[in-house]
């Protein structure tokens, strides 16, 4: 059984509390950083042919304001945690769209490619309720469930464990590294670089000092996500 439709719900903190492990290195662009990438994030999934609308929860004006630009629902965030922010915007995803399933995706993928998302989101659909873990198999970057599913999100900390617990598939799929690279050091911000990240994030990331990492635009020898990865955008 496949889903047609989802909505994905994007997570996306004040910018004094985002990416605050990245400081050091990103200096006075830091909170540039966060919008970035978060951008990036949220328009990869729109783009995604799977994905009807994506529900960003916030409680910051300036990601607000450029993810709605985007083409985002954005909802405010009631500030009681990440996973009541999720919840928060499952509720409006079913209030939208009840028959659609339901996908929470986190804000800092900014290499993410539509056709790998759309890997994801179809495998998601033959179960009740199913996880992506990150790169470092400790936390999650994705979570879905079918539509009238329980919509139970267990992110932070060790989540992939959380979510096996809880009794939802975890995806081991191929061919998803830019669903799976989630950013929050400088070295997750490096690999994220060199899968190719989206052009708002390497239009910041340019001007970071972040020691060996690939330099030049995309079209220098790296993909931005806006490019296709397998054919499927």
């Amino acid at each position: 059984m496949q889903c047609a439709r989802w909505t994905i719900v994007v997570p996306v903190k004040t910018l004094i509390r985002a990416k605050t492990r990245l400081a050091a290195a990103a200096g006075p662009y830091r909170t540039d950083l966060a919008v970035a990438v978060a951008s990036d994030t949220v328009s990869a999934a729109l783009r995604c042919p799977l994905v009807a609308r994506v529900v960003v929860v916030t409680a910051d004006p300036v990601p607000a304001r450029r993810l709605a630009l985007l083409g985002a629902h954005v909802v405010s965030d009631p500030d009681r945690g990440l996973n009541t922010a999720l919840r928060h915007g499952a509720a409006e995803a079913v209030r939208l769209a009840p028959a659609d399933a339901i996908g929470a995706l986190q804000a800092d993928l900014p290499a993410l490619r539509p056709g790998e998302l759309e890997t994801v989101l179809t495998a998601a659909a033959e179960f009740e309720q199913s996880f992506v873990p990150d790169a470092a198999e400790v936390g999650t970057t994705f979570y879905g469930v079918r539509p009238g599913v329980p919509f139970r999100p267990g992110f932070g900390g060790e989540s992939r464990a959380r979510h096996l617990a809880g009794g939802a598939k975890e995806l081991t799929l191929d061919g998803i590294p830019s669903v799976r690279r989630d950013v929050d050091t400088v070295t997750d911000l490096r690999e994220a670089l060199a899968l190719g990240v989206g052009p708002a994030t390497a239009a910041v990331a340019a001007l970071l000092a972040l020691g060996e990492t690939p330099s030049g635009p995309p079209e220098a020898g790296r993909r931005s996500s806006a490019e296709p990865a397998d054919g499927h955008e």
